[in-house]
């Protein structure tokens, strides 16, 4: 198993996330299980427990991925018979997310999954509810304060930037004057900054690697294949290119195809179905994606389970939940993709 695959077992990639760690102790355990030793309390499995309703707040799902976190949600709370998950419609306006938190609190939920619009903005709301007694997950974008959340679990941004120029890195390390370019988000988001800062930081240590041009989109289709097709207009030669979001993805891929050029390798970000079906057919320049995992909202959603039922995590010596985990952006290659293919998203 290539290296990257074995790391991104560790949380929220391939068929196992971060959710499965508290899942996965009970599957070697005998039928009847010992109590805990010293009174330590359970670690959370499938049997049923204690009643718990969860309140799920996102923002609006109009991008692949933001969709595929509202099913991920969903579909774990539904594993459970004991859970009830209270979700909201979503909203990328703060104000109305804030709003839809505030019902939640007021239906007095036992705990508060969020993942904000704007994580400095829904700070307030994040404070409020835990001084209600309702213990918040903070989903990917941070609050501004670690008051308002009792756990955090969200992607690396850096660390998707580090891999995808690591990942080139390797690739081009053997030629002489390398060119490379970026298809970066949105640069007013801080997890746009975030990923060219990891993708630079990595091009240091290849110094034959030059990055020769950047472009920003906006993480839509038609700004993919618009920024792109700029790219290609200016830079008539390079080697790779690093393109931030599977979604924009598609319409880069779509300027590529329109220019005739295929001189060069292309690695995506975040994960999308496509994007993995592109790279196991090996006809296109796209050669590979790191991982940004949907699946955290699952493992959110089994945080807040055991956070409701008073239990740890399972593998963990701990008696409580982690205050914070941050999700490894594992590298899908040809050589790994079957493993990571149930993970991607539409």
């Amino acid at each position: 198993m290539p290296e990257t695959s074995r790391r991104g077992l560790l949380f929220g990639t391939a068929a196992v996330s971060a959710g499965a760690l508290l899942t996965a102790c009970t599957s070697n355990e005998p039928k009847t299980k010992e109590p805990a030793a010293n009174n330590e309390p359970a670690a959370p499995d499938d049997k049923p427990g204690k009643k718990v309703t969860i309140g799920f707040a996102g923002p609006q799902a109009d991008h692949g991925w933001l969709n595929a976190i509202n099913e991920n949600a969903k579909s774990r709370a539904g594993k459970y018979s004991e859970v009830t998950l209270e979700i909201t419609e979503g909203s990328n306006d703060t104000a109305a997310q804030i709003g839809q938190v505030q019902t939640l609190i007021n239906k007095k939920v036992d705990v508060l999954v969020i993942l904000p619009a704007d994580g400095k903005a829904l700070t307030q709301v994040g404070l409020q509810a835990m001084k209600a007694g309702i213990p918040v997950i903070n989903l990917d974008r941070v609050f501004a304060s670690p008051q308002a959340y009792r756990c955090w679990i969200g992607g690396d941004n850096y660390g998707m930037g580090l891999n995808a120029g690591n990942y080139i890195g390797e690739r081009l390390k053997d030629k002489k004057n390398a060119k490379v370019v970026e298809l970066a988000g949105l640069d007013n988001l801080e997890l746009t900054k975030q990923r060219s800062q990891g993708f630079a930081d990595a091009l240091k240590n290849y110094p034959n690697i030059k990055r020769v041009a950047r472009q920003a989109a906006d993480f839509t289709v038609e700004s993919g294949q618009a920024k792109m097709a700029q790219l290609l207009q200016a830079q008539k030669q390079f080697d790779a290119l690093w393109n931030h979001d599977d979604d924009q993805g598609v319409g880069a891929l779509r300027a590529i195809e329109q220019a005739g050029r295929d001189d060069f390798l292309m690695v995506g970000g975040a994960g999308a179905k496509a994007a993995m079906d592109a790279i196991k057919a090996d006809n296109s320049v796209l050669k590979a994606t790191v991982l940004y995992p949907p699946t955290m909202a699952a493992s959110a959603i089994d945080l807040a389970r055991a956070l409701g039922q008073g239990k740890g995590v399972g593998g963990m010596s701990e008696l409580e939940i982690p205050a914070s985990i941050t999700l490894y952006s594992a590298v899908v290659t040809k050589d790994n993709v079957d493993e990571y293919l149930p993970t991607g998203f539409s």
